[in-house]
């Protein structure tokens, strides 16, 4: 079970945490507040910083083997992401117990999912149950970044939820924009809205973005534990739609082709061609 509880980090017991706030100043970010979390064999910290632009929240995960991943999101994506880990920790209350010998998962072990979109940050939420436990895994993906993510255990959903939220009602969760990315090229409002296809056992998310250098769409292909994306610059949006056109075209033809050439099948074709044998009349021939 989960070791509850937040409280103020002692820095003097974690040195690399006074290197990285060390970093941070001298990168122009002021650390205003930090709260740890305990669960299972993991810690998570969770600091409130500060730059020219406003204030965001960097999640951190230690491992017990002392691996690190983080995300960083503005207080305004916090608030959302609090609001979504409010309905989480509501929906594995009712699952019951783990069992470790369910067979029955649904696809992928995906229980729920959410997403967060803002400008060109994506966070996926996923509620997933394997033969270990159940966990919530929150992964952050930008134009322009890797794709990172942090792992939580189911129990500690709630405990993250609230010292969340008793941040947020800290340090506020307005932000006019958003401090941990720069201001895209055009604004995100005025470009088209992103797209979602599910196929199979894939995802594919049709994203639009502007950077300095125009405007782009990534199109991204997302499996389990698999993710490729290609970015494509508007001028070049016409020719992979004409020439998806064109595939779609071709194989219309051959589809439609194939079906006519069916219909005219000698099979289909050799009951029409015999005429009814006509009845004798036998009182004709007394």
């Amino acid at each position: 079970m989960a070791e509850g509880g937040f409280n103020m980090q002692p820095r003097n017991n974690y040195p690399d945490r006074m290197q990285q706030s060390q970093q941070s100043a001298s990168a122009g970010e002021e650390e205003l507040a930090t709260r740890t979390l305990h669960i299972q064999s993991k810690r998570f910290y969770l600091d409130v910083k500060q730059n020219r632009r406003g204030r965001f929240i960097k999640i951190a995960e230690v491992s017990a083997g002392g691996r690190k991943s983080r995300i960083l999101m503005s207080m305004n994506v916090a608030s959302e992401l609090r609001d979504h880990l409010e309905a989480f920790n509501e929906h594995i209350r009712t699952l019951g117990e783990h069992n470790p010998n369910n067979q029955q998962l649904p696809d992928e072990g995906r229980l729920r999912s959410a997403l967060i979109t803002r400008d060109d940050r994506k966070y996926y939420l996923d509620l997933k149950e394997n033969e270990r436990g159940r966990f919530l895994r929150i992964s952050m993906v930008g134009i322009n970044s890797p794709r990172t993510q942090i792992a939580l255990p189911a129990q500690g959903v709630e405990e993250l939820r609230n010292t969340l939220s008793n941040l947020i009602e800290e340090f506020g969760n307005e932000d006019d924009k958003d401090s941990i990315e720069s201001l895209p090229a055009i604004e995100a409002s005025k470009l088209p809205k992103s797209k979602f296809v599910h196929v199979g056992n894939k995802n594919f998310y049709f994203d639009t973005g502007s950077n300095n250098r125009g405007v782009f769409l990534r199109i991204s292909e997302v499996r389990a534990n698999l993710r490729a994306a290609i970015t494509i610059p508007e001028k070049s949006w016409p020719y992979f739609r004409d020439n998806i056109n064109e595939f779609i075209i071709a194989m219309e033809k051959e589809r439609n082709s194939d079906v006519l050439a069916e219909d005219n099948s000698p099979l289909n074709t050799d009951n029409e061609d015999k005429s009814p044998v006509p009845h004798s009349n036998l009182s004709e021939n007394k």
